[in-house]
């Protein structure tokens, strides 16, 4: 994408997101990667009469890792500073979990995280409708007690719903100390430390993310009081066992969030082999009448679990409930309130 075309979806992006005169806005890159998107962005906000700086951390020590929680930034308290004096801050890394995170949302700065490829970005631009929607299904899923899950494949799960509020990615943030993610679409929560108990058969054409790959058969997952007690299955359950192993963390078998996506412009066919734009697959996780659950931290909502151990695992077909009522069945969201036409 060119700079000048760029330049205009991250426009449209600081206007959704109330970026007003003389706000002090940050973007956040490290070593090479994005400088790009600081470039489209400083020009956006200039054209808003912001305040734009450019903060360049050096390049992580080991390239490609990805263990959620874990920042360049740890290390640089005077950068943690800066950030919490600003208005908003553009995270082109990826801060998410961390405790610097936290800390600079505590101060006020609200978030957006930003680091999918330029051509998703303007594909899945957030829109006043999917936050509307959004914001609705948030508010519902913040009233509920219990959550459950089944499929025709054999999942059956229920998550009780009594101490982690509801969270809204709708693709912007205009309000002190929220966080975002560009492009995204979902609204989730988690359950009780001890409150999730169950079946949960991820089956072929689920997604696993970060590996970022279809599953090709059939992953068994056993959860008991909130921690996935076994985990069954060929090849592919084989590679989540090794994978959740290399972090040697038992925390990483706990339940983290869990909820459905909402974005009618995400497609979940995107990530076959020469389609996938890169990324860290937001749109897997948005497309329209998925099932996602997570495994490993819960700290994002509050919890006491911060392992670097994570997976997302947007499903298809499943139908979810709201204290028996239906929200979602066999993959299609089927509350008239949040139902949005899909592209």
């Amino acid at each position: 994408m060119d700079h000048a075309s760029f330049t205009e979806i991250c426009l449209h992006q600081l206007k959704m997101s109330g970026v007003q005169k003389d706000e002090r806005l940050i973007v956040l890159t490290q070593g090479n990667e994005r400088l790009n998107y600081a470039d489209a962005f400083m020009a956006a906000g200039r054209m808003l009469g912001a305040n734009m700086y450019h903060m360049r951390l050096p390049a992580p020590a080991i390239i490609g890792e990805w263990a959620v929680g874990q920042t360049g930034l740890a290390a640089m308290p005077d950068a943690v500073e800066a950030l919490k004096n600003c208005d908003m801050l553009i995270d082109c890394i990826f801060l998410l979990f961390s405790p610097e995170q936290f800390a600079i949302q505590a101060a006020g700065t609200r978030i957006l995280t930003a680091v999918e490829p330029p051509e998703l970005l303007a594909r899945m631009l957030p829109t006043q409708e999917i936050r509307e929607k959004v914001t609705i299904a948030g508010e519902m899923l913040g009233k509920a007690k219990v959550m459950r899950i089944t499929s025709p494949h054999g999942t059956d799960v229920s998550y009780k719903l009594s101490t982690y509020p509801a969270v809204t990615e709708y693709a912007c943030t205009d309000e002190p100390g929220r966080w975002d993610h560009w492009p995204s679409g979902f609204v989730f929560t988690g359950g009780d430390d001890d409150g999730v108990d169950g079946t949960i058969v991820v089956a072929p054409g689920d997604v696993l993310l970060p590996q970022n790959m279809y599953v090709s058969s059939p992953i068994t997952y056993t959860i008991e009081k909130g921690w996935i007690t076994d985990i069954r299955g060929g090849l592919d359950a084989e590679l989540v066992k090794s994978y959740m192993d290399a972090f040697n963390d038992p925390r990483g078998m706990g339940m983290s969030h869990v909820g459905w996506g909402m974005n009618p412009n995400a497609k979940w066919h995107n990530m076959v082999p020469g389609a996938f734009p890169g990324g860290m697959g937001m749109e897997p996780r948005a497309f329209y009448g998925n099932v996602m659950f997570s495994t490993g931290p819960n700290n994002e909502l509050g919890g006491p679990n911060d392992t670097a151990c994570h997976l997302d695992i947007p499903m298809r077909g499943c139908s979810l409930f709201l204290d028996d009522e239906a929200i979602v069945i066999d993959g299609d969201i089927v509350v008239k309130e949040i139902q949005m036409e899909r592209s």
